[in-house]
């Protein structure tokens, strides 16, 4: 992938940072969280039911984010959107905020099930629903191939690993069942799906047409205030229970997973400027919601991952334009 410096999207972006100041920058992401926060009071004052919230969710799980995620991967070329150095960098990253939360967890007496339950609030942010249409937006369309190469490590390897540790913490081992489960809930998610569809596409070298094009961008252009106003909806069912374990994971979230992320990928497997701002910016995106629904699911902890999710989420107002800012001196 050519160097960050010579692209014109988030390198433009991230070096205004440095002339714009912080001031400007959190004007530039406030209107990402103020749709958020339309979403929430929504879902508090019952305008948005927990219903139509689902439905909204589905609509842009299925078929808005898909659309927008295939189109992307369909229409640049392969060679920039595959990257394995920032794929491995950011999963040596990511693993190490794993270990820790795991290790934190397992010294204060928690078992496997819950370990994993806050490992995953830790390490697995809102790439998805809020870092795939904020930083398309935010930091350029540049920034798309990076967000996917970092939403695909997530959903291929650490949502396995949760459903791994879940199972074997209750059955003590793995079964074929459990690898059954793993391989269908791979299948059946529609942004691995429309992720390799469209690179499929693009490997092959196929023109998009015109007209299916101008769908994708229809369809996909309601992902970005679905997918926000959907993130506040939800939240406003969301517990803040447990407040003390929470501002730890958010902690680790916001603060330690960018670290993480930066170490690995300026100085032990360096990739271009670009990809490393763009992968770190992704890793200070808060905890994701669909650890809330994996825990919901297992019934264990799930209030805990309610509290990570609304807490990191309302922190995150100040912390991501931080890191957005940092990124921008690199």
């Amino acid at each position: 992938m050519p160097d960050g410096r010579g692209r014109s999207g988030l390198a433009a972006q991230l070096n205004d940072a440095n002339t714009l100041g912080m001031a400007e920058i959190f004007l530039r992401t406030l209107p990402f969280f103020a749709i958020i926060g339309l979403g929430y009071w929504a879902g508090r004052s019952r305008f948005f039911t927990e219903d139509a919230t689902a439905y909204l969710t589905k609509f842009v799980f299925y078929f808005a984010l898909s659309a927008m995620l295939f189109r992307f991967a369909a229409t640049l070329p392969f060679a920039e959107i595959f990257n394995g150095r920032l794929m491995v960098g950011y999963l040596l990253g990511t693993l190490v905020v794993y270990v820790l939360a795991t290790v934190v967890a397992w010294i204060r007496g928690l078992d496997i099930p819950t370990a994993a339950v806050e490992a995953q609030c830790a390490a697995i942010g809102n790439v998805g629903f809020l870092g795939l249409p904020m930083l398309a937006l935010l930091l350029s369309e540049a920034a798309i191939g990076p967000v996917m190469l970092v939403l695909t490590v997530d959903l291929v390897v650490f949502s396995s690993l949760i459903v791994v540790l879940m199972n074997a913490g209750r059955d003590g081992r793995l079964t074929p069942a459990t690898l059954r489960l793993i391989g269908l809930g791979l299948l059946k998610n529609p942004m691995i799906i429309s992720i390799s569809a469209g690179l499929l596409w693009s490997a092959l070298q196929v023109p998009v047409p015109a007209v299916l094009n101008d769908f994708l961008t229809i369809l996909g252009g309601a992902a970005t205030p679905g997918a926000l106003f959907a993130i506040g909806a939800s939240l406003a069912s969301k517990s803040a229970e447990r407040i003390q374990v929470a501002a730890w994971l958010s902690f680790c979230k916001l603060i330690i997973h960018p670290a993480c992320v930066a170490v690995a990928l300026l100085w032990l497997i360096p990739v271009d400027v670009f990809s490393a701002s763009v992968a770190i910016a992704a890793a200070a995106l808060p905890v994701a919601g669909n650890v809330y629904m994996l825990a919901a699911h297992y019934r264990v902890a799930p209030h805990r991952a309610s509290a990570a999710i609304l807490l990191s989420t309302v922190a995150s107002i100040l912390t991501v334009p931080v890191v957005i800012a940092w990124v921008g001196t690199l």
